[in-house]
């Protein structure tokens, strides 16, 4: 087969048939109406393409916030595999254990509690998704005051009280300060935060899922309610579970606060709420190496769009 023949194989008469069509119809589009886009396209720039550009241009550089920076090619991510030693004993299988432990829990939690709550009637189910969603938007506030003090790590701290009280326990323990309780009060928080706008989209795609399919199904041999929230529910609002398993993942992997307003500070103890986020804040603004936090950047960056993926695998449109 010569090269006229290649050219003129029926894939590539399509393609160029596609092509063709989509010059044309770009040519019949008001051009005036992409101006509406523009507001969009200069933000997703300014906030989002640039700044992921020059983190990328930053990692490879050695950058003390003093003087220029300076070229260093891959030594930021060759120290960050072979040399970083609390990164790969404590930050990393710390914030994998968080993920699949929030990520997923967080997730399974939110499409329960949503499903619970479109069983019941239109007013308790307004005023308990109200409840719900609280927390996810004081999250910060309210885990200063009310987890700090439930966890205080003197006889003030309700815990402590109760377990004093009950003889649990003879001296008050320091929770928030202790390697052994810090990560699972971690975990606690987060799964009590977790009812979000994922929580709220995934409540609105059951909701607007057509009661004919459920009738259908019953009629066509459906007999529990699992077959129902398996074969009906879920493949019905399958939007909705994408973008609350997205919101899911940039949650649980931006959640490195939490530990530091616990334990109240960076590094954790021992580094045992410590989370990539952590380690990030840790190099940039208090050893000023901001080159190297920047390659941490690029590697966090890297999960989330790889856990992204996976998300869009499950739960996106195969068209």
């Amino acid at each position: 087969m010569n090269m006229t023949d290649i050219k003129s194989t029926p894939k590539n008469k399509s393609i160029k048939s596609l092509i063709a069509r989509e010059k044309l119809l770009f040519k019949k589009d008001d051009k005036e109406a992409y101006l509406f886009t523009l507001p969009y396209v200069l933000l997703f720039l300014i906030f989002i393409i640039i700044p992921i550009f020059l983190a990328m241009l930053l990692s490879l550089t050695t950058f003390d916030m003093v003087s220029f920076p300076r070229f260093a090619r891959l030594d930021n991510f060759v120290f960050l595999l072979t040399a970083d030693e609390e990164f790969m004993r404590y930050i990393l299988p710390n914030t994998i254990k968080f993920a699949l432990i929030v990520g997923p829990g967080g997730y399974a939690l939110s499409f329960f509690m949503a499903w619970a709550l479109a069983q019941l009637p239109h007013k308790l189910r307004t005023v308990l998704a109200i409840i719900l969603y609280s927390p996810s938007l004081t999250a910060g506030i309210t885990m200063t005051v009310v987890w700090k003090v439930f966890f205080a790590g003197d006889e003030s701290g309700y815990l402590n009280y109760i377990l004093l009280r009950f003889g649990l326990i003879v001296e008050p323990i320091a929770f928030l300060q202790s390697p052994n309780f810090l990560f699972t009060i971690m975990i606690i928080v987060a799964l009590w935060a977790s009812m979000g706008v994922g929580f709220l989209a995934m409540l609105a795609g059951i909701l607007n899922v057509s009661q004919e399919l459920y009738e259908a199904a019953y009629i066509d041999g459906l007999n529990s309610r699992f077959q129902e929230i398996w074969y009906i529910t879920i493949p019905a609002m399958k939007p909705q579970m994408l973008f609350g398993a997205v919101m899911a993942i940039v949650g649980t992997f931006s959640a490195g606060a939490l530990g530091v307003q616990l334990s109240g500070s960076n590094p954790t103890p021992n580094y045992s709420g410590s989370l990539i986020l952590n380690h990030i804040e840790d190099y940039g603004f208090i050893r000023y190496d901001m080159g190297y936090a920047a390659a941490l950047s690029i590697i966090l960056l890297l999960i989330i769009y790889f856990f992204s993926k996976l998300s869009w695998k499950l739960f996106g449109e195969k068209d």
